[in-house]
């Protein structure tokens, strides 16, 4: 069973969500916040779709 195409869209998020965060942030703490933050965003966009239902 291969893995390869979630995993690739997880990545291109995850690239794409921390770039985003990096050049939007005003210190480099909110950068740091930001990476975490991209790490993270799959779930919390999940939780928030499931609380909709």
């Amino acid at each position: 069973m291969s893995k390869g195409a979630c995993g690739g869209f997880y990545g291109m998020g995850f690239i794409g969500a921390a770039y985003y965060y990096i050049i939007h942030a005003a210190t480099f703490w909110l950068g740091v916040w930001g990476v975490i933050k991209a790490m993270f965003w799959p779930a919390i966009l999940v939780y928030r779709l499931l609380m909709k239902i």
